[in-house]
């Protein structure tokens, strides 16, 4: 069966573009122009992932993320934003997006970032009652600091994450997170002490490396930390210039 994308875009030519590579690409898509046409397609018949402008007349793509999230849904969502600035990416992320793209870019990164979030969501599904697989697709490493048994919980230093219901907490405090920031610290926590390189984080994360210039990563670390770090708490995620990034307590 053919995943279904609503596509939510005000420029008409990219919009048309986009549209057709999706289709020759096997996705069933729903081509909107602007945000609200995408709330009331999205009502009427939900997609497997949302790929919205940022920039739209009238109801633009971080509202849509917002109401979206607010009434519950949580339908992957893709953003595409001309913002550069960190603090603009930032935002969406904060609206309930799950990842975005900087135009202008290539159409076979929006295709990667869409298979990352669909195999997601696959593989959310799959776990049903067995409990999470880890990153080598068992239950668990002998010898990885922090992991409970089978189907348990994750713990490190004052972590905790339940990967079956998809929820996570530092000390007492659980904490509100996106598909992608989940996904990110479940696997710091799954390799906690241990430093993962960029190229490692970005295959396990997105299945695809986007190349020495890209910020992404920085971008969900940065943002991750704010969501984990709190006044009197050590910092957890740590930078290993040049290598990547490491999760413990110092």
């Amino acid at each position: 069966m053919n995943h279904t994308v609503l596509l939510a875009e005000d420029d008409r030519a990219i919009r048309h573009a986009l549209e057709r590579a999706l289709a020759l690409e096997g996705y069933d898509v729903i081509a909107v122009a602007d945000g609200v046409q995408a709330l009331a397609a999205a009502h009427q018949r939900r997609p497997d992932v949302l790929v919205l402008d940022v920039m739209m007349p009238g109801v633009d793509g971080l509202q849509v993320c917002r109401v979206l999230r607010a009434e519950g849904d949580r339908t992957p969502i893709l953003i595409l934003t001309a913002r550069v600035e960190t603090a603009d990416r930032i935002a969406g992320l904060d609206a309930g997006a799950d990842d975005y793209v900087v135009k202008p870019f290539e159409v076979e990164e929006v295709f990667a970032r869409l298979r990352a979030l669909l195999r997601r969501v696959g593989v959310e599904a799959a776990q049903g009652q067995d409990g999470a697989p880890d990153q080598d697709g068992g239950h668990g490493q002998d010898g990885v600091a922090g992991l409970g048994g089978a189907g348990g919980p994750l713990t490190a230093a004052d972590l905790r994450i339940d990967s079956q219901a998809r929820r996570a907490w530092r000390g007492e405090r659980e904490l509100d997170l996106t598909r992608t920031e989940f996904e990110l610290l479940e696997l710091l926590v799954r390799n906690a002490d241990i430093v993962l390189d960029h190229a490692t984080i970005y295959d396990r994360i997105w299945g695809y490396d986007f190349g020495p210039g890209s910020k992404n990563l920085a971008v969900y670390v940065g943002y991750l930390r704010r969501k984990l770090d709190e006044p009197g708490s050590p910092a957890l995620i740590h930078t290993v210039r040049g290598v990547g990034y490491v999760l413990r307590e110092d």
